[in-house]
Parts: C-alpha cells; sequence; structure tokens
C-alpha cells in the first residue's frame, strides 16, 4: 500500500526536522568546571553555572557527566498534547507542534538510559499507544473526504501531512478505479 516514495519522502521530513529539533537552544546546568573551544565556538563553563546551548551540544556534554539538560518540561509537553488529544471532539484533531513526534522520541530516549524513570517509559509509551491511535483515526476519516486544509495542516506533525496526503491520494485513486465515469 505504501509506496516508496512515501518512506522517502516520510524519512526526509523526519531527518530535517531531528535537524531543527538538535539546533535548538536548550538550558543546561554545569556539574563541572571546563572550557571547550570549537572554531568561533566557545564554552566557559563553571560548576553551578545555568546557561544555554545548541541540543546537540548538550547531549554530547551530557554523556561525558560534564552538564544535566534542563529539559523537564518534556514530559508536561507531552502529556498535555495527550490530555487535549484525548477531550477534542471524535472529528476533531488537536494541534501538535510539526517537530511533536521527534521530541517524543528523543524523550523516551532518554529515559532508556536511566533505570529509575523505566515506569516513566513504559507509561509514557502506553499513553502514546492510544494517543496515535486516536489521531490516525480521525486523519484517515478526515483524508478519505477531503484535500488537506489550511486550518488543519496546521495542527499536523510533519509525519502526519505525509500520511493524511497519502491516505487522500490513495483514496481518491480508489474512488477513480471502482467508480465507472462516464
Amino acid at each position: 500500500m505504501f509506496t516508496n516514495d512515501f518512506y522517502k519522502t516520510l524519512a526526509l521530513a523526519q531527518k530535517i526536522h531531528n535537524i531543527k529539533y538538535l539546533m535548538e537552544e536548550v538550558r543546561v546546568t554545569f556539574k563541572n568546571d571546563f572550557t571547550i573551544s570549537i572554531d568561533d565556538f566557545t564554552v566557559d563553563a563553571k560548576i553551578g553555572e545555568i546557561s544555554t546551548l545548541p541540543r546537540w551540544i548538550a547531549k554530547l556534554l551530557t554523556v561525558k557527566n560534564y552538564l544535566e539538560i534542563q529539559d523537564t518540561d518534556t514530559s508536561i509537553y507531552i502529556s498535555r498534547a495527550i490530555n487535549r488529544e484525548r477531550i477534542s471532539k471524535p472529528h476533531d484533531l488537536s494541534s501538535i507542534d510539526t517537530d511533536f513526534y521527534v521530541r517524543v522520541n528523543d524523550y523516551i530516549c532518554s529515559l532508556e538510559n536511566t533505570r529509575e524513570f523505566e515506569r516513566e517509559r513504559e507509561n509514557t509509551i502506553i499513553a502514546l499507544n492510544s494517543f496515535v491511535a486516536s489521531r490516525l483515526e480521525k486523519i484517515v476519516k478526515i483524508a478519505v473526504a477531503s484535500p488537506l486544509s489550511g486550518e488543519l495542516e496546521k495542527k499536523l506533525s510533519t509525519e502526519e501531512k505525509e500520511l493524511y496526503h497519502l491516505i487522500h491520494d490513495s483514496s481518491n485513486e480508489f474512488k477513480s478505479r471502482v467508480i465507472m465515469k462516464k
């Protein structure tokens, strides 16, 4: 059913949003005194200081235990999105950011490495399965009925937009094949 073009387009869109996500500034707290210099970029850190860094640099320095990323809002962000979808009408999609699934997957991966958050990771995945199933059902119903409007496009993630177009185009193709036009 899904074409190779769909998978290629989806993979490219995900990579682009992943890069954007990694380039975003994130708050960090330094655990050690250190200085790092790469070309024109310098980090002069003092223990206990709070600063901002691009997420990709912060992730690298976290692995070396130089700092802690202050990204506790992610679990709240996910919970709010899940709750908004849960209370939305059966035919209406709640809004999510275009990089929602990138953020979610990064958050889930960050919980994988810590035993103390194993339960939170499992609960998040369970809630997300329900969330995705609900959104998928709504997207299919709407995509079969109409092309993607500007208003609806603002509510979908990058992956959901690609899915919407695929379902809409496939539905139209199916209709044109089974309903003889004279």
